[in-house]
């Protein structure tokens, strides 16, 4: 194979995106092929590639005390497309890394319309790729269109594991009752005043709260087809509903919880619950309601969420909704390179392999990039050490996890080796979790400085 031969990208999506721009920057020539708006999903809006659905949020920035924060310094060490754009689309949200979609959406579009080594192609690929396409990334995200997971189940002699994904509304600003609403990030995290009063708080006193939960429970649902009534939901997605019936104070102990917050309406009487809304825009004209991810029915969701104190005339700019979510058993499919081992010219990442979160999502794109470009220039690359952050999140999806009951995963610490004896020793949480993230970046920048060499 030639090495100016184009690497085909499948999907324009996080991961897609992200291994476009890996093996463009590499010197390598990178077709993306990307459905929309050809055709169409449940979740996308628009056209743009790296389009935020779910949420705005990139969770937390912290890359000393959390695992998705050293996942963010990892993926800016490699000069990583997303994380690089979302950084100059931040919006203010205390210690998390919250976008402004739209731009962000634009900005990684513009960048990849403008690479000389990238062409994008704007159809859908109905099957399996073409024997002639030596090497493919299959970065088709959770909306994979049926058509190629067929074909992918087909090749793999494995059934398709799929999970229920929801999606939060949105508010207009403007509708919100700031006479009952305050402005203030949980226990008032952030270095600048914007950060600080990154969230909305709407307060609920028992009685509303217990009310709010009935109300819940009593909502009308979307109902699932036959087909789909075994599908498992994501645990960490799961609709507000959902929540709600596995308990009436679970709800206050999740995203509802009201500790770190004080309401300047009411100082002296502690809320029962919050509900907290973050800015969806740079403007400040969206808010998205903070997991409230839901199954309701539209007219439904209008109802319930106006008894909240300071939604009562909230004006909805999108509706939840929930959809379903395909991803492969990857501990079983795929090996160590994010290849199939059923037919290793096809390489995939992203959430079809069972990574959970945008985070992680470009992440895979940007390993399966880069293993892939080390391949086509013959130069040797190994994947990350596991005790790395893409590392981890690595060896737990093809082969760190249990096939038989593998499931989507966040990057978390657990999924890490632990730490010798002598960094472990008697450390509270926070020296274990620094121990972590020192030992991480070591390891990461050890394994980008190698000069490449000929395999």
């Amino acid at each position: 194979m030639e090495a100016r031969d184009p690497i085909h990208v499948i999907g324009g999506g996080m991961a897609g995106s992200e291994a476009a721009w890996q093996l463009a920057r590499a010197g390598v020539p990178v077709v993306l092929h990307e459905m929309r708006p050809v055709v169409g999903t449940f979740a996308h809006r628009g056209a743009g590639l790296a389009e935020l659905v779910c949420s705005n949020s990139f969770r937390s920035d912290d890359d000393e005390q959390n695992a998705v924060g050293l996942l963010h310094w990892e993926m800016r060490q490699a000069d990583g497309l997303i994380i690089g754009t979302a950084d100059r689309h931040s919006l203010p949200a205390g210690s998390a890394l919250a976008i402004d979609r739209e731009p962000f959406s634009a900005a990684i579009t513009a960048t990849l319309e403008a690479h000389p080594l990238v062409a994008i192609d704007r159809a859908e690929v109905a099957g399996l790729p073409p024997a002639d396409w030596g090497s493919v990334i299959v970065a088709t995200g959770p909306l994979t269109s049926p058509a190629l997971a067929a074909a992918i189940r087909e090749l793999t002699d494995e059934s398709a594991l799929a999970f229920f994904d929801a999606i939060a509304p949105i508010v207009h600003f403007e509708s919100i009752d700031l006479s009952k609403a305050w402005f203030q990030s949980r226990y008032d995290k952030g270095e600048t005043e914007a950060e600080r009063t990154a969230y909305l708080n709407c307060p609920m006193d028992r009685d509303q709260y217990e009310a709010f939960v009935e109300a819940l429970i009593a909502a009308e649902k979307t109902e699932f087809k036959d087909w789909e009534r075994d599908t498992p939901y994501f645990e960490g997605c799961l609709p507000i509903e959902v929540m709600a019936e596995r308990g009436r104070d679970t709800l206050r102990f999740g995203p509802l919880k009201p500790v770190g917050l004080t309401n300047p309406h009411a100082p002296d009487r502690k809320p029962h619950a919050v509900v907290q809304l973050r800015r969806d825009n740079a403007l400040g004209t969206l808010y998205n309601i903070v997991g409230f991810q839901t199954k309701m029915r539209h007219g439904a969701q209008v109802e319930v969420f106006r008894t909240i104190p300071g939604l009562e005339n909230a004006a909805f700019a999108r509706l939840g909704g929930i959809h379903r979510n395909t991803f492969l058993n990857a501990p079983r499919l795929l090996d160590d390179r994010l290849r199939l081992r059923a037919d290793p010219r096809l390489r995939f990442a992203g959430q079809i392999t069972g990574v959970e979160g945008y985070v992680e999502s470009a992440a895979m794109g940007l390993l399966a990039g880069r293993l892939a470009a080390a391949d086509r220039l013959g130069h040797r690359l190994d994947p990350p050490p596991a005790t790395t952050a893409m590392g981890a999140l690595l060896r737990h999806v093809t082969g760190g996890a249990e096939a038989a009951t593998f499931q989507p995963m966040n990057v978390n610490f657990g999924l890490f080796p632990p730490l010798d004896e002598a960094r472990a020793g008697r450390r509270g949480r926070r020296d274990r979790y620094r121990a972590y993230t020192e030992r991480a970046k070591a390891a990461f920048n050890a394994w980008l400085a190698p000069a490449e060499v000929p395999a």
